[in-house]
């Protein structure tokens, strides 16, 4: 993916993130479920493989995704353009919770800064600030 559309991807989720309360409520009824998921750290397979599973988020399939979606594994930012993809197409069904692992000194720490810059060359270093700044 072009970095121009990660970053516009970036911004729209920054736009949404800020147009929402700090507390999400999330209900359940008799026909609907809600699979909630942690710690995916970077590891793309989990998301895949939970996918798999129990479906792709939709009106029907709701899912909360409890914080720690980056560092530690290679495919951090797959996994947040998976996510924030998600988020906007069904801002209903999809919410994300921050772990620690949305913040700043933690990712230089765990790999997502040098990943991420390595990654994407040029652009790297605009498109961490603005992961920054969505987090």
């Amino acid at each position: 993916l072009h970095a121009r559309y990660v970053l516009n991807l970036l911004h729209e989720t920054r736009k949404h993130l800020k147009q929402l309360p700090n507390i999400s409520h999330v209900s359940t009824c008799y026909s609907e479920e809600v699979t909630v998921c942690g710690d995916l750290h970077g590891q793309l397979d989990d998301l895949f493989l939970i996918f798999y599973k129990n479906g792709l988020p939709s009106p029907s399939k709701s899912y909360v995704f409890n914080g720690d979606f980056v560092d530690r594994g290679k495919q951090s930012l797959e996994i947040l353009i998976i996510l924030f993809t998600f988020l906007l197409i069904y801002p209903k069904e999809v919410h994300l919770n921050r772990g620690n692992h949305e913040d700043h000194m933690v990712n230089l720490r765990y790999g997502l800064c040098v990943g991420l810059i390595a990654m994407s060359g040029v652009h790297g270093k605009k498109i961490l600030k603005m992961i920054q700044n969505v987090f």
